[in-house]
Protein backbone atom coordinates (compact mmCIF):
# COMPACT_ATOMS: atom_id res chain seq x y z
CA UNK A 1 0.00 0.00 0.00
CA UNK A 2 1.22 3.59 -1.03
CA UNK A 3 0.00 6.88 0.09
CA UNK A 4 0.30 9.54 -2.64
CA UNK A 5 -0.36 11.97 0.37
CA UNK A 6 -0.80 10.60 4.06
CA UNK A 7 -2.76 12.44 6.10
CA UNK A 8 -3.15 12.96 9.57
CA UNK A 9 -6.73 10.98 9.89
CA UNK A 10 -5.78 8.25 7.63
CA UNK A 11 -2.39 7.66 9.25
CA UNK A 12 -4.19 7.12 12.51
CA UNK A 13 -6.33 5.08 11.02
CA UNK A 14 -3.60 2.75 9.31
CA UNK A 15 -1.24 2.71 12.23
CA UNK A 16 -4.31 0.92 14.07
CA UNK A 17 -4.84 -1.47 11.49
CA UNK A 18 -4.83 -5.33 11.88
CA UNK A 19 -3.71 -5.32 8.68
CA UNK A 20 0.09 -6.19 9.10
CA UNK A 21 0.89 -4.41 5.81
CA UNK A 22 -1.04 -1.20 5.97
CA UNK A 23 0.38 -0.54 9.06
CA UNK A 24 3.26 -0.75 7.88
CA UNK A 25 2.77 1.17 5.04
CA UNK A 26 1.18 4.07 7.18
CA UNK A 27 4.74 3.93 10.04
CA UNK A 28 7.12 4.10 7.05
CA UNK A 29 5.02 7.29 5.59
CA UNK A 30 4.15 9.02 8.72
CA UNK A 31 7.34 11.57 8.47
CA UNK A 32 5.62 13.33 5.55
CA UNK A 33 2.30 14.10 8.19
CA UNK A 34 4.82 15.96 10.70
CA UNK A 35 4.40 17.73 14.01
CA UNK A 36 0.24 16.90 14.00
CA UNK A 37 1.11 13.09 14.44
CA UNK A 38 3.16 13.14 17.30
CA UNK A 39 0.53 13.51 19.95
CA UNK A 40 -1.94 10.56 18.08
CA UNK A 41 0.97 8.54 17.96
CA UNK A 42 1.71 9.24 21.37
CA UNK A 43 -1.91 8.06 22.88
CA UNK A 44 -1.60 5.16 20.63
CA UNK A 45 2.00 4.07 21.65
CA UNK A 46 1.26 4.08 25.38
CA UNK A 47 -2.87 2.78 25.17
CA UNK A 48 -2.39 0.23 21.89
CA UNK A 49 -1.95 -3.28 21.68
CA UNK A 50 1.57 -4.30 21.41
CA UNK A 51 2.11 -4.88 17.83
CA UNK A 52 0.17 -1.16 17.00
CA UNK A 53 1.54 0.63 19.66
CA UNK A 54 5.12 -0.48 18.51
CA UNK A 55 4.28 0.50 14.80
CA UNK A 56 3.07 4.23 16.54
CA UNK A 57 6.26 4.16 18.13
CA UNK A 58 8.42 3.48 15.53
CA UNK A 59 5.92 6.09 13.25
CA UNK A 60 7.14 8.92 15.67
CA UNK A 61 10.68 8.22 15.15
CA UNK A 62 10.06 8.13 11.41
CA UNK A 63 8.46 11.48 11.96
CA UNK A 64 11.72 12.72 13.71
CA UNK A 65 13.90 11.67 11.59
CA UNK A 66 11.95 13.50 8.31
CA UNK A 67 11.76 16.67 10.36
CA UNK A 68 15.24 16.49 11.00
CA UNK A 69 16.44 16.49 7.01
CA UNK A 70 18.34 19.35 6.22
CA UNK A 71 16.64 22.53 5.34
CA UNK A 72 13.65 21.70 7.32
CA UNK A 73 14.58 23.98 10.35
CA UNK A 74 10.95 24.70 10.85
CA UNK A 75 9.57 21.28 10.98
CA UNK A 76 11.77 20.33 13.49
CA UNK A 77 11.23 23.09 15.35
CA UNK A 78 8.04 22.24 15.54
CA UNK A 79 8.15 18.41 16.13
CA UNK A 80 10.84 19.28 18.49
CA UNK A 81 7.82 21.23 20.41
CA UNK A 82 5.30 18.14 20.40
CA UNK A 83 8.14 15.68 21.69
CA UNK A 84 8.89 18.45 25.02
CA UNK A 85 5.13 17.45 25.60
CA UNK A 86 5.58 14.29 25.86
CA UNK A 87 8.23 14.89 28.62
CA UNK A 88 7.24 13.86 31.93
CA UNK A 89 8.01 11.16 34.69
CA UNK A 90 4.54 9.60 34.11
CA UNK A 91 4.83 5.87 33.25
CA UNK A 92 5.00 4.29 31.03
CA UNK A 93 8.64 4.75 31.42
CA UNK A 94 10.03 2.37 28.17
CA UNK A 95 7.77 5.39 26.28
CA UNK A 96 9.25 8.28 27.97
CA UNK A 97 12.66 7.11 27.13
CA UNK A 98 12.07 6.92 23.64
CA UNK A 99 10.43 10.81 24.05
CA UNK A 100 13.95 11.50 25.49
CA UNK A 101 16.07 9.44 22.65
CA UNK A 102 14.05 11.07 19.59
CA UNK A 103 14.03 14.94 21.53
CA UNK A 104 17.79 14.71 21.77
CA UNK A 105 18.22 14.13 18.19
CA UNK A 106 15.73 17.03 17.06
CA UNK A 107 15.56 19.32 19.75
CA UNK A 108 18.25 22.38 20.95
CA UNK A 109 18.05 24.81 23.89
CA UNK A 110 13.97 24.93 24.26
CA UNK A 111 14.65 20.94 25.57
CA UNK A 112 16.70 21.35 28.06
CA UNK A 113 14.93 22.75 30.95
CA UNK A 114 12.02 19.83 30.51
CA UNK A 115 14.80 17.28 30.69
CA UNK A 116 16.92 18.51 33.41
CA UNK A 117 14.31 18.02 35.60
CA UNK A 118 14.14 14.15 35.02
CA UNK A 119 17.95 14.21 36.35
CA UNK A 120 16.42 13.55 39.82
CA UNK A 121 13.87 10.73 38.85
CA UNK A 122 15.62 7.34 39.90
CA UNK A 123 14.37 5.33 36.81
CA UNK A 124 15.00 8.17 34.17
CA UNK A 125 18.10 9.92 35.10
CA UNK A 126 19.83 8.29 32.77
CA UNK A 127 18.18 8.55 29.77
CA UNK A 128 17.84 12.30 30.76
CA UNK A 129 21.34 12.42 31.18
CA UNK A 130 22.50 11.17 27.33
CA UNK A 131 19.60 13.61 26.30
CA UNK A 132 21.58 16.69 27.83
CA UNK A 133 24.92 14.96 26.59
CA UNK A 134 23.13 14.94 22.50
CA UNK A 135 21.79 18.21 22.92
CA UNK A 136 23.67 20.66 20.81
CA UNK A 137 23.26 23.52 22.82
CA UNK A 138 25.70 25.20 25.43
CA UNK A 139 22.77 25.25 28.11
CA UNK A 140 22.57 21.78 28.07
CA UNK A 141 26.35 21.28 29.13
CA UNK A 142 25.52 23.87 31.66
CA UNK A 143 22.21 21.82 32.86
CA UNK A 144 24.39 18.43 33.16
CA UNK A 145 26.74 20.90 35.58
CA UNK A 146 23.77 21.75 37.85
CA UNK A 147 22.86 17.88 37.59
CA UNK A 148 26.33 16.80 38.74
CA UNK A 149 26.49 19.05 41.50
CA UNK A 150 23.11 17.95 43.03
CA UNK A 151 23.29 14.28 41.87
CA UNK A 152 23.93 11.44 44.44
CA UNK A 153 27.57 9.81 44.96
CA UNK A 154 26.39 6.51 43.04
CA UNK A 155 25.29 8.40 39.87
CA UNK A 156 27.66 11.10 39.58
CA UNK A 157 29.96 9.01 37.69
CA UNK A 158 27.24 9.28 34.58
CA UNK A 159 26.88 12.71 34.78
CA UNK A 160 30.81 13.45 34.50
CA UNK A 161 31.02 11.15 31.57
CA UNK A 162 28.60 12.84 29.75
CA UNK A 163 30.43 16.39 30.47
CA UNK A 164 33.53 14.52 29.21
CA UNK A 165 32.20 13.99 26.27
CA UNK A 166 30.56 17.43 25.70
CA UNK A 167 34.61 18.29 26.36
CA UNK A 168 34.77 19.40 30.01
CA UNK A 169 37.03 18.45 32.72
CA UNK A 170 35.57 16.72 35.58
CA UNK A 171 38.77 16.15 37.70
CA UNK A 172 36.94 15.31 40.76
CA UNK A 173 34.88 12.45 39.56
CA UNK A 174 36.47 9.24 38.69
CA UNK A 175 36.24 7.76 35.57
CA UNK A 176 34.73 4.27 35.97
CA UNK A 177 35.66 3.30 32.79
CA UNK A 178 39.37 3.51 34.33
CA UNK A 179 38.47 1.68 37.67
CA UNK A 180 39.16 -1.92 37.86
CA UNK A 181 36.30 -3.77 38.27
CA UNK A 182 38.50 -7.07 40.06
CA UNK A 183 42.02 -7.73 41.40
CA UNK A 184 44.09 -8.79 39.14
CA UNK A 185 47.48 -10.49 38.83
CA UNK A 186 48.48 -8.44 35.73
CA UNK A 187 50.39 -5.85 35.95
CA UNK A 188 50.40 -2.11 34.39
CA UNK A 189 53.07 -1.94 31.65
CA UNK A 190 56.12 -0.60 33.29
CA UNK A 191 55.56 -2.04 36.51
CA UNK A 192 56.53 -4.86 38.52
CA UNK A 193 54.20 -7.27 40.13
CA UNK A 194 54.75 -6.88 43.58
Amino acid sequence: MEFEELTLDVLVEQIQSTNHDARAAARDAAGQVGAPAIAPLAEIAVDGEFEIARAANRAMQNVVYHAGRPGAADEAAAVAAELIKLISDEPPLQFRRDVLWMTWQIAGAEAVDPVAALLQHEQLREDAVMCLEGLPVDEAVEALKAGLEAAPEDFQPAVAHALRKRGVEVPDVPDLRLVPTRETEVAPVGRPVT
